[in-house]
């Protein structure tokens, strides 16, 4: 839901291979303002250095839900 509402894109596109720049349409703000919702929502800071490497949905999650806390 995070990436459907700040990216506008469908649901169904919303899958794990999908890039955020290149099949989701995200620039680089965009991208930025993802890494903070995520942060927010699920109470993790994410380094820019690890951030920057966060390129598609499966390197979000498997970055979320390595460091949510249980």
């Amino acid at each position: 839901a995070i990436i459907v509402d700040k990216l506008g894109v469908d649901e169904s596109e919303v899958i794990e291979s999908a890039s955020f720049t290149n099949d989701l349409g995200a620039d680089s703000l965009d991208t930025v303002e993802l890494i903070m919702e995520f942060e927010n929502v699920f109470g993790i800071t994410i380094p820019d250095d690890v951030a920057e490497k966060i390129s598609t949905v499966k390197d979000a999650v498997e970055y979320i839900s390595q460091n949510v806390q249980k």
